[in-house]
């Protein structure tokens, strides 16, 4: 009885830590990033990703409303270079611990095992580029790596919590 209460939560954690993004950043020390106020796509580095059209739309999408409310502005002329990839690795899980019901040894005298679970997810890692555009050098990168979905009408939902948690890192806090 006291695992059938246990069963519950221990599902939801395992839900909420694949959905979860797991994010990090890297930037140049020496730079001053209140400086920075205006950004352009690097269009040359973008093309080349390979990702939907669609997704990398979402992805833009959600990286100029994230520099937006950052006091940023879109600029011929601008700052910062923007730029993105991304990277994806299947994942297949195996669950044999006996949860299932089938004919064969089990762990609990009410609930015989013998069954394993096989499923498939892919997680993906964004990573962002911030390149100051008069130096042509990387100031700043962001990476976030989570559970993708493949549901049309939950992904642009997904791509917006990747990009506004790598984002969060931007501009770094720079301790002094």
């Amino acid at each position: 009885m006291k695992m059938m209460r246990i069963l519950p939560a221990l599902a939801l954690f395992v839900l909420a830590s694949c959905a979860s993004v797991h994010v990090a950043s890297d930037y140049d020390k020496k730079v001053d990033f209140a400086g920075y106020k205006t950004y352009a796509f690097f269009k040359n580095g973008i093309d080349k990703v390979e990702i939907s059209d669609l997704d990398k739309r979402r992805i833009l999408n959600a990286i100029e409303e994230e520099l937006k409310a950052k006091g940023m502005t879109p600029s011929e002329n601008p700052d910062l270079l923007v730029n993105f990839f991304t990277k994806s690795t299947e994942q297949v899980n195996v669950n044999q611990n006996g949860w299932g019901y089938g004919f064969g040894w089990g762990w609990s005298p009410y609930m015989w095992g013998g069954g394993a679970s096989i499923y498939t997810n892919t997680e993906g890692t964004l990573f962002i580029d911030l390149i100051d555009a008069r130096r042509k050098e990387l100031v700043w990168q962001g990476e976030g790596s989570g559970i993708l979905t493949q549901n049309s009408g939950k992904k642009e939902e997904r791509i917006r919590e990747f990009v506004a948690r790598i984002m969060s890192q931007y501009p770094p806090q720079v301790k002094k």
